[in-house]
């Protein structure tokens, strides 16, 4: 909440002495990356598609300039500085959002609504739908590792933009496209059909319920390094649930959460539920 105050007085600071945001802040043409003709076509029809128009198509190139190039490069272009700047920008223009439509609601519900919308499953689903992972500049090691589809680079990439956005042409501009972005993602919460992280809810019930932890383990894991299978189950009060299979522990994590979720928040109404995947502990209905 500190960083956003102190970010938007300068903001305020730099429009009402007639500064553009690029020169209140510093940053000057030679710290942008060189464009060449072909990155910049790509970057011209990116922001048309995303309806946007830079006056600046450096400052976008630096928002998709993931630190593992300039780790490569040896240099120090990258996107994390308009990260930061970025981050404060989305959670002040998001808050002002969520304070003028949510009027019913206290400030304890607008901070976990909020905590939701700027999560890094929302904000990496948003990156993935404006096409974040196809224009974004990363070094060859991240980029053989499957940097394109991690969540924290695209969400951090997404946070970037936003800062770019900010920087080129100031607070107006960045608000429309935040507005443009996160409403319909205050929506999708509000009616419950956004990403829901069930290892979270099956912890704070678990202990509500129980006054224990979930406990989670290993069963199996398949395939080679880069293309990697697992199967996970969670114990829960003498209770097991699963398996729970992903590309990795942590979503096998959630499918096995979700499964045992659905179960003990079924016992708040019924006794018991149908249709769920549970077994008491010590008695493995695993093969394989």
């Amino acid at each position: 909440m500190q960083r956003a105050r102190l970010v938007f007085m300068k903001i305020r600071a730099g429009e009402l002495y007639g500064e553009s945001p690029l020169r209140s802040f510093g940053l000057s043409g030679r710290e942008l990356p060189v464009l060449d003709g072909g990155r910049k076509s790509a970057l011209m029809a990116f922001q048309k598609d995303m309806k946007i128009k830079f006056k600046n198509l450096g400052l976008l190139n630096l928002a998709l300039t993931h630190r593992s190039v300039s780790n490569e490069a040896g240099h120090k272009c990258n996107n994390e500085r308009l990260e930061f700047l970025g981050d404060a920008i989305l959670g002040a223009v998001t808050a002002a959002l969520l304070y003028e439509q949510l009027t019913d609601k206290n400030e304890g519900e607008l901070a976990k609504i909020k905590s939701v919308v700027v999560s890094e499953d929302i904000l990496s689903g948003i990156a993935r739908e404006l096409q974040i992972d196809t224009f974004l500049l990363l070094g060859r090691g991240e980029d053989l590792s499957g940097g394109r589809t991690k969540k924290t680079i695209l969400a951090d990439a997404l946070e970037a933009l936003i800062g770019a956005v900010y920087l080129d042409g100031g607070y107006k501009p960045v608000y429309t496209f935040v507005h443009r972005l996160m409403v319909p993602e205050i929506h999708r919460v509000l009616d419950n059909r956004h990403y829901q992280d069930y290892k979270s809810l099956l912890q704070e019930l678990s202990q509500r319920l129980h006054k224990t932890y979930p406990v989670y383990h290993l069963l199996k894991r398949s395939g080679p390094e880069h293309d990697r299978f697992f199967w996970m189950e969670v114990s829960v009060n003498g209770r097991v649930f699963g398996p729970g299979t992903g590309r990795n522990k942590k979503s096998a994590e959630q499918e096995a959460a979700k499964l045992a979720y659905a179960y003990f928040s079924s016992l708040d109404t019924e006794p018991e539920t149908s249709g769920v995947t549970g077994r008491e502990s010590g008695k493995s209905t695993y093969s394989g």
